[in-house]
């Protein structure tokens, strides 16, 4: 059947025109997995010859591998209110869909749902939740820019970066403390609901080297925000924290807002950024506040400003350096860098300035092991309770046991008092007899001692300090 000269105006549910091809593609498509190499016989160059009649080079196969890595990366639903999974009943037709529009310039995102979230001081945080075929289209453009620009980026930059971590920027910044005396601790003042589009498109304009980069990039930037009671807000500056192509333009932004500017104008002095947590070392604390001040200029010529109260300048006290100072502590990606009770190699105990757990992070764990409510499982097994909690305790104590991680020992210990607890209601002859919960689960430790990933860890000596 031949469609070329169907009217290129047809809806589809979400209003967004559609293609004649695209009409016609999605009446052959019912539902399915098709794969890219199937679908159309590529050419010598890997695209198939329907793409290359679309005026933007944008093949199949980026879609398709966008797909899996939002699918990897999961999430929750925008403002459609469609999961992954209903997205993957239509798949065939949803992937055609958003190559479709891409690939002949007529996509145009959604608006963004925002969601506020608390934050640890008190305060809330916005996020802005795109829908599943949002993320997609967003990843095809974002694997497509950060490879040319991720090489640029400086080493000193480890947020959202291949093969880099925030342990990766935690263990530096700890060994930049040992080495200097004062940090300048900076904190931008809502980075992602301030950064200017016009000095962002003109970093993306530098770097794009398809049209259809820059195109979608300004439309996602401009794309408004419709909040959880419907209100519809146009947007002017910033970048939705939540987006999947919004740490990569965060990241893009600060190389030319921050990283280089620091390189020219303090290149002996480190930094660690990560995203937009930003921490600088300095040698004396007259430079720090020098530091601090030509930063915060610089940032001002960049349409962005310091958060006066929570940037600051912090002495890096341990047993060497005895000062007194008005800050000797900063949090950094979940850790509390301050003066902390260390042993040497031959066991002597000193004043070492190390990170651990933030009392911020720990809250926030021990929050999320209260909201399992593993006393209320009885019907499952310890054997069933390990399954399901295991993957959290171990990318927790992986995350925060690698600096300090006797600072953790109280985490575990409210994850024993938890299956106490569960132990306690499944059990009758355990009612109302805790130290017998606790000799109970010694005993499955002793018996199981891989059982529960902090084990593997402790062997079951956290759980003795429990039980006294």
């Amino acid at each position: 059947m031949n469609h070329e000269g169907e009217s290129t105006k047809a809806a589809p549910r979400d209003g967004t025109p559609r293609s004649s091809e695209e009409v016609g593609e999605s009446r052959r498509s019912k539902g399915g997995v098709c794969s890219e190499a199937t679908s159309v016989r590529p050419t010598s160059n890997g695209r198939s010859r329907k793409d290359e009649a679309k005026p933007f080079c944008i093949s199949r196969w980026e879609v398709w591998e966008a797909y899996l890595k939002v699918k990897s990366n999961q999430g929750a639903a925008g403002l459609d209110a469609q999961t992954i999974e209903e997205f993957e009943r239509d798949l065939k037709k949803n992937l055609y869909r958003i190559w479709n529009r891409m690939s002949s310039g007529s996509y145009f995102p959604p608006p963004v749902l925002t969601v506020k979230i608390p934050k640890a001081n008190g305060g809330e945080r916005t996020l802005g939740i795109p829908t599943v075929s949002d993320r997609v289209a967003q990843m095809v453009v974002k694997n497509r820019l950060e490879a040319v620009v991720d090489p640029l980026f400086l080493p000193a930059s480890y947020g959202y970066r291949p093969k880099k971590s925030a342990l990766d920027a935690v263990g530096q910044a700890r060994q930049m403390c040992w080495d200097y005396d004062w940090v300048c601790d900076l904190d931008i003042k809502g980075f992602f609901d301030n950064l200017d589009h016009d000095l962002m498109m003109r970093a993306v304009k530098k770097h794009a080297k398809d049209r259809w980069i820059e195109l979608y990039i300004e439309r996602w930037l401009k794309a408004p925000a419709q909040d959880e009671e419907g209100h519809l807000r146009k947007r002017e500056r910033g970048t939705p924290q939540g987006g999947v192509i919004s740490p990569l333009l965060a990241n893009l932004f600060l190389h030319y807002a921050f990283d280089l500017w620091m390189r020219r104008s303090w290149f002996h002095l480190p930094f660690e950024r990560y995203a937009d947590d930003i921490i600088v070392h300095c040698r004396t604390e007259r430079e720090a506040n020098l530091v601090r001040a030509k930063i915060a200029a610089r940032l001002k010529q960049c349409r962005l400003e310091l958060h006066p109260e929570k940037t600051k300048v912090v002495y890096c006290k341990d047993a060497n350096r005895r000062e007194t100072h008005s800050h000797e502590k900063f949090d950094f990606l979940g850790f509390t860098f301050r003066p902390r009770k260390a042993f040497g190699r031959r066991g002597k105990i000193f004043c070492s300035f190390s990170p651990a757990i933030s009392k911020n992070a720990a809250q926030k764990v021990r929050d999320e092991i209260r909201g399992w409510k593993l006393h209320r499982c009885t019907a499952q097994s310890i054997q069933d309770l390990a399954r399901m909690i295991n993957p959290k305790l171990r990318g927790w104590f992986n995350y925060y046991g690698r600096f300090m991680p006797s600072a953790f020992r109280p985490i575990e210990r409210h994850v024993g008092q938890s299956l106490v607890r569960w132990a306690c209601r499944k059990y009758k002859k355990l009612r109302h007899h805790r130290t017998r919960a606790w000799e109970w689960l010694l005993r499955v430790i002793q018996r199981q001692p891989t059982l529960l990933a902090l084990w593997e860890h402790q062997r079951g000596e956290v759980f003795t300090i429990g039980a006294v």
